[in-house]
């Protein structure tokens, strides 16, 4: 444990690099280096962040200059970034998803334990105050035995004619909203209900002149015997991030398709009158938008302090499991199941 800052650098820097950025000058982490290949968004960033870029991450990485790096670059660059880092000993904060490639995965998680660093997947809603409260109350068994989860992330990119940068691309992203929002949701489905022993998937590119699926729907099982429906599209109006878990006891609830997000807590040891007219406890939270920057924090933490990684190379790697269990069952038209 140790209370000096960590000199820390970041791979790949735009947009999402900014929350980066935040989060580790939150926690008290000093941002040593930077690595961007674009000159004009690399010189941007210098001025912004008062740190010297490189145009190359080997060159920032053999500097010596940081002891652990967030990775924010298009999906295709995360495992050569990830490993170079990691095989130097480097603690890795690797943005979603780790790789399209289990095997590449794999190497990183070993990589991560041969040299003794830590590797945490950029799941930032496993950080959110709303997702935090609803896996306590999960737990502690307040909702029962779980049975049934919707999750919901869409958007239609701000009402834009156009999927932004490298997103449509096959090559640069790998995939499309199923991917890109539906890791996010197929991490949180685990994150909430446990394992997952199969899934069924349809999609298609029903809006947008790209490469990849803007529009998804997934149903998964879970080991546990319940069932999951998970919802993602770039095809949406506005922005949704949602989930709900039911469970033999009681159900949590939680959008902010109309507002803040709220989490809904029904319970029967509040009682049921008639259907529509439940008792309910509603919390609220400050800082529900900040989830991204708590997952660095966390990250800063588990390096000084030894706490648990928030969400691991293991859990990384199980979403893209399934994420590519849905391109395949959305191929052949049939479920996949582990």
């Amino acid at each position: 444990m140790t209370d000096a800052p960590l000199n820390v650098g970041i791979i790949g820097a735009g947009a999402i690099s900014q929350r980066h950025f935040e989060g580790y000058r939150h926690a008290g982490a000093h941002l040593a280096a930077f690595a961007e290949p674009h000159p004009e968004t690399r010189s941007r960033r210098e001025t912004e962040w008062n740190a010297r870029g490189y145009a190359d991450f080997m060159a920032m990485l053999e500097g010596g200059e940081v002891q652990a790096v967030s990775i924010c670059t298009p999906n295709a660059f995360h495992a050569p970034a990830a490993l170079a880092a990691l095989r130097r000993g480097i603690h890795v904060l690797c943005e979603k998803p780790l790789s399209l490639d289990l095997a590449a995965c794999d190497e990183m998680i070993a990589a991560a334990r041969e040299g003794g660093a830590i590797l945490q997947t950029g799941h930032h809603l496993r950080s959110s105050p709303p997702v935090q409260t609803a896996k306590r109350l999960i737990d502690e068994g307040r909702i029962g035995r779980v049975t049934f989860m919707r999750l919901r992330q869409a958007h239609d990119w701000g009402g834009a004619p156009e999927v932004r940068g490298a997103f449509g691309s096959l090559a640069a992203s790998g995939g499309g909203t199923l991917l890109d929002n539906g890791c996010h949701m197929m991490d949180l489905a685990r994150h909430l209900g446990g394992d997952v022993s199969s899934i069924y998937a349809r999609m298609g590119t029903l809006k947008f002149d790209i490469e990849v699926e803007d529009t998804s729907v997934s149903n998964l099982e879970f080991r546990s015997g319940a069932f999951a429906s998970v919802e993602n599209a770039w095809t949406a109006t506005g922005w949704e991030e949602s989930f709900a878990v039911y469970g033999t006891e009681g159900a949590l609830e939680c959008s902010n398709r109309l507002g803040k997000p709220r989490l809904r807590f029904v319970n029967r040891e509040f009682g049921y009158s008639q259907w529509g007219q439940t008792d309910e406890t509603w919390y609220d939270f400050a800082t529900s938008d900040n989830a991204h920057m708590r997952g660095v924090v966390a990250f800063v933490q588990s390096i000084q302090q030894g706490t648990p990684v928030v969400c691991t190379g293991e859990d990384g790697r199980e979403s893209v499991r399934l994420v590519l269990g849905g391109y395949e069952s959305a191929r052949t038209g049939l479920p996949v199941r582990w």
